[in-house]
């Protein structure tokens, strides 16, 4: 396998750096939230997406049958399609399709199906970074981006070198059941909502066939029967045991009155009376429904199962060096007058093993499914010619 990183990468990364190239624009909105649900991304651990949206192949370039002439011949066309992308103005970057990102034995993997895989997460990127930690970032989500689209054509290769096949009644019965589940069974309009988003019935019946083809090679080649040994499933537990330690929690209940606006202390008064109420035996949660002023007045001023860190630390303070059932003394802080109220406690602790074993089973076998699904790619991609740019 060759792997080389060429020009094409630093072209778009200058792009980013000066901000001019918003690629999230060039990614068809989902209708429904069909394709987002059909196409999930494809580094996700299941492969069973085909791509998030279905402009995808539109710009796939057959380059030839044959490796060794795809070979000679590729280079050129990475420099012609190269001097295109700089030949176009820096405001336009996001229209230009025709960029070559990857060569995967007789294919190719194009910039464009690197923006539309990506605009979603660049754009998060260019919201949250700057500077050269934005530019690092998405040129990490591009890396990863082409990595996995290279991934997903070495699958759909090997698919067509074992002759496999689809039924094509597969396919239909697929598009029967998306036209009754999201378009009450009216194909017209499932169809009219196709070519609104600039895609045939042709295409999108494609990309459904290869995702069924990536789904069912998968299933094939990474076995799901995976037993993890009790004894690794102890081993985990004591390693991680920070992971699974619960903080002290107590139950609160609190009343939180305003001071008076006058400055006067007219409303302390009101708050003693309540305490002194629920001292003689009245029930906390029916004064704080009457008097309560914060927004857990509906529920009886219940704050549910709380630790340390939900309060300000003064309140944090208090609340937890109170016993079950005690009641607080009136505590006054800034403009507001406080009464807290402990139902119960839960002491700090570490979850036994008992209670966390299905969760720690489950982590490891998607660990283990995780790791022969990688063995699997790099079989194929030790078998393959891959060349990026």
């Amino acid at each position: 396998m060759e792997v080389v990183h060429g020009p094409g990468d630093a072209d778009l990364l200058r792009q980013v750096g000066n901000g001019s190239a918003d690629f999230a624009g060039v990614t068809a909105r989902p209708f429904r939230d069909i394709f987002s649900r059909l196409f999930p991304a494809p580094w996700l651990v299941d492969f069973t997406g085909a791509l998030p949206t279905l402009r995808l192949f539109s710009t796939k370039l057959k380059l030839g049958e044959n490796l060794l002439m795809n070979r000679l011949c590729l280079p050129l066309l990475t420099a012609a399609t190269s001097l295109a992308v700089l030949a176009v103005p820096l405001c336009h970057a996001q229209e230009v399709l025709d960029g070559i990102a990857a060569i995967v034995n007789d294919d190719v993997v194009t910039f464009s199906q690197v923006r539309e895989l990506v605009g979603p997460l660049e754009k998060s990127a260019r919201e949250t970074l700057k500077g050269e930690e934005m530019v690092a970032k998405i040129k990490e989500i591009r890396l990863r981006a082409v990595n996995d689209l290279v991934d997903r054509q070495l699958i759909l290769q090997e698919f067509r070198k074992n002759k496999f096949n689809i039924p094509p009644h597969y396919i239909e019965d697929r598009i029967q059941t998306i036209v009754r589940e999201e378009f009450g069974g009216d194909r017209s309009a499932f169809v009219r909502t196709l070519q609104a988003q600039g895609y045939t019935l042709d295409k999108f019946k494609q990309l459904e066939t290869e995702k069924m083809i990536v789904s069912a090679m998968r299933s094939q080649n990474v076995k799901s029967d995976v037993i993890i040994p009790e004894n690794k499933i102890t081993e985990y537990y004591h390693k991680a045991r920070e992971d699974y330690a619960v903080e002290e929690q107590i139950k609160l209940r609190m009343i939180s009155i305003r001071k008076a606006e006058n400055g006067t202390d007219s409303r302390r008064g009101m708050i003693e009376e309540i305490r002194a109420k629920v001292l003689e035996g009245a029930e906390f949660n029916d004064l704080a429904r009457m008097y309560d002023e914060d927004s857990k007045q509906d529920e009886g001023g219940d704050w549910g199962w709380i630790n340390r860190k939900t309060l300000n630390e003064s309140l944090a303070k208090i609340a937890f060096s109170m016993k079950v059932g005690q009641i607080s003394p009136i505590v006054e802080l800034g403009n507001m007058y406080y009464l807290l109220f402990v139902e119960a406690r839960k002491n700090a602790q570490t979850k036994p093993l008992t209670e966390v074993r299905d969760e720690i089973q489950s982590k490891l076998i998607q660990e283990e499914r995780q790791r022969r699904q990688e063995e699997w790619i790099s079989k194929l991609r030790k078998k393959a010619y891959i060349k990026m740019y």
